[in-house]
């Protein structure tokens, strides 16, 4: 007899191949925090009052940067949220992008990806900074706000940048954004950065006890 936890964590898994564009995301989730994200009480309220987001339509925009806690902030929204059978789908611009590029039927593939209970996209602003890019990314954030849906972004961008944006393509898009979206600042040291700097001490540990 097959038991009802695997059925159930096989399920998730396939939910989660679907959920997002990256598989290392899968387990990132409050219980794996190391307490080094110091915004992670709002991203635990925001999965508590999950209902009142999606009545209200309130996003978040997560901005500050490199290495400072925002990709895992969000994952571990996604994460709380698919578990409690919260329709997420988190990816980024470059990766819709190469999927529009390849997708023939494009209309489709946009209402697919907005057509869930929260989209996440992670690192606006990397994506390529081309017309027809920019085009893109605007058809994809203007949809999502027709559907009257929350939406979560993350951004190395700074408020400021958002704010004031120096041609009317990224005006139209960032004003859509600024319009969703409760700005929260991160800010810190890199964790990325911690992690270099561990992996170096450990190797120079293991380097000395060699010799």
């Amino acid at each position: 007899m097959i038991d009802d936890d695997f059925i159930r964590e096989q399920k998730l898994a396939m939910i989660k191949s679907f959920s997002f564009h990256d598989h290392t995301l899968h387990n990132w989730s409050f219980k794996n925090d190391n307490g080094k994200c110091s915004n992670i009480k709002a991203a635990k309220k925001y999965v508590e009052e999950w209902s009142a987001m999606l009545s209200e339509n309130i996003g978040l925009l997560l901005w500050g940067d490199v290495g400072t806690g925002k990709t895992f902030f969000a994952a571990c929204i996604a994460n709380q949220l698919i578990e409690n059978n919260i329709t997420v789908r988190m990816t980024n611009f470059s990766t819709v992008l190469n999927d529009l590029y390849k997708d023939e039927d494009k209309n489709k593939y946009i209402s697919d990806l907005v057509s869930v209970e929260l989209l996440i996209v992670d690192d606006l602003g990397i994506e390529r900074d081309t017309p027809y890019a920019l085009e893109q990314v605007f058809t994809v954030i203007d949809a999502r706000y027709r559907s009257n849906r929350p939406l979560i972004v993350t951004t190395n961008l700074t408020l400021t940048e958002i704010k004031n944006p120096t041609d009317v393509m990224h005006k139209r898009i960032y004003d859509r954004v600024l319009e969703m979206c409760i700005p929260i600042k991160f800010t810190g040291n890199s964790m990325r950065g911690n992690i270099a700097n561990s992996k170096f001490k450990i190797a120079q540990e293991l380097i000395r006890g060699e010799n």
